[in-house]
C-alpha cells in the first residue's frame, strides 16, 4: 500500500513587473490593488497620499500607465495642508507624471490612452473638496503632458472646447495659480519638471499679494 501523497507547500512567485521602476514614486515589491487607498476610508491625509503613490509605481509596474496617472490624480485629492512642507522624499508628483509620459509615449510600456485630454476634462469638470486646486493642478498637468507627449497622437478635445466655449488657461497662468494656492514647494517642484521637458521657456510665476511666495533666485528655465 503506498503511503498517501504529501501535499507540497506552494511557493509564492515574486511579482512580475512590465515596467521599470519610476524613480519618482515609492518603491513596492508586490503589485497592489485598490485596497491599498480604500482602507483609508474618506480620510485624506498624508497616509492616503503615500499610499496612492505606491499604488501609481504599482500600477505602472504592471504594464498599465493609464491607470497609474489615475492614481497621481488621487494623491492630488489629498489635503497635505497640516504638513509644514511637502516630504522630501516624495514630493508632488509632477516629476513622476513627467517621466511616466516621457516612457510611455512610445506605447510599449502598456496603454496610455491620451492624457492631455483626460486633463482636460478633469480640470474642466472637478468637483468635491479643494476643487479650485486640484483643477489649476489638472491644468499644469494638461500642458505637461503637451510638452512631453506629441501633439498629433495626443490632441486635445476640440469638441469640448467648442460646445462649452472652454477656456484654457496657459501654463504660466496655471503655474501662478498652484504657486498661490497649492502646498508649499509645490509649485517649483512643478516649475522644474516642465522646466526639464520643454524646450519653450516657463517663467517663474509673478507672485503678488496675497500670495506671498517668496521665489527670488529661482534660475529662469
Amino acid at each position: 500500500m503506498n503511503d498517501p501523497e504529501i501535499p507540497r507547500m506552494s511557493l509564492i512567485e515574486p511579482p512580475v513587473f512590465h515596467n521599470p521602476p519610476c524613480p519618482w514614486l515609492p518603491e513596492v515589491v508586490e503589485i497592489h490593488d485598490f485596497t491599498v487607498t480604500r482602507r483609508h476610508g474618506e480620510a485624506r491625509g498624508a497616509a492616503f497620499y503615500q499610499d496612492a503613490l505606491r499604488f501609481a509605481q504599482s500600477q505602472w509596474l504592471a504594464g498599465k500607465p493609464a491607470q497609474s496617472i489615475l492614481q497621481l490624480d488621487k494623491a492630488w485629492m489629498a489635503d497635505l495642508t497640516e504638513l509644514p512642507e511637502m516630504p522630501d522624499t516624495h514630493p508632488s508628483p509632477y516629476h513622476a507624471l513627467a517621466w511616466i509620459l516621457r516612457h510611455a509615449a512610445a506605447g510599449n510600456c502598456g496603454y496610455l490612452g491620451n492624457p492631455v485630454r483626460h486633463f482636460q476634462h478633469l480640470a474642466s469638470r472637478m468637483s468635491g473638496p479643494r476643487a479650485e486646486i486640484r483643477a489649476w493642478r489638472a491644468w499644469l498637468c494638461m500642458h505637461l503632458a503637451e510638452r512631453v507627449l506629441p501633439r498629433a497622437g495626443f490632441p486635445r478635445d476640440g469638441r469640448q472646447i467648442a460646445r462649452e466655449g472652454l477656456w484654457i488657461p496657459s501654463a504660466g497662468r496655471a503655474l501662478e495659480a498652484v504657486a498661490c494656492h497649492g502646498l508649499p514647494g509645490e509649485w517649483l517642484a512643478a516649475h522644474q519638471a516642465m522646466g526639464q521637458i520643454s524646450p519653450d521657456p516657463v517663467k517663474p510665476p509673478q507672485l503678488r499679494p496675497p500670495c506671498g511666495v517668496e521665489h527670488a533666485g529661482l534660475p529662469s528655465l
